[in-house]
């Protein structure tokens, strides 16, 4: 750290990255059909399936979704222990909601905000619909 710098300054760089995001990988109970599930609901083609693994190829990025035994769903309303959920964009939120629900999503409940809408997917993971001329 120079002596100009402030200790926030100093953890971010504008160097070169180290690496860059390839794929986020869910786990799941069953890996296929939540590919599927996914699948329809990007409409990301899966290039690979098989019973204990799942991956779909999106235009820049992949999502994986792994079959672990044992596996136990996140909970919502969340006690902290989700660590993260994908929001996705869409011009229509409601049609989105209704076409992810009809894929096999649930509402979740307690819904926490007006902006966005919070949905559980098959394997219990939470996700968002939200506006997609947030995003710029």
């Amino acid at each position: 750290m120079t002596d100009t710098q402030t200790d926030s300054e100093s953890t971010v760089s504008s160097s070169t990255p180290v690496a860059s995001l390839a794929m986020v990988t869910l786990d799941a109970p069953d890996a296929g059909p939540l590919g599927e599930f996914w699948s329809a609901v990007l409409g990301w083609p899966i290039v690979y399936s098989d019973e204990n693994y799942a991956m779909l190829k999106g235009p820049s990025h992949a999502l994986g979704i792994g079959t672990i035994p044992d596996y136990k769903r996140p909970e919502w309303p969340d006690d902290g222990h989700k660590q993260f959920h994908l929001d996705l964009a869409a011009e229509d939120i409601e049609q989105a909601v209704e076409r992810c629900v009809e894929l096999g999503a649930t509402r979740a409940e307690p819904q926490p905000g007006e902006t966005w809408t919070v949905l559980i997917d098959p394997a219990g993971h939470p996700f968002c619909i939200t506006d997609a001329k947030n995003w710029g």
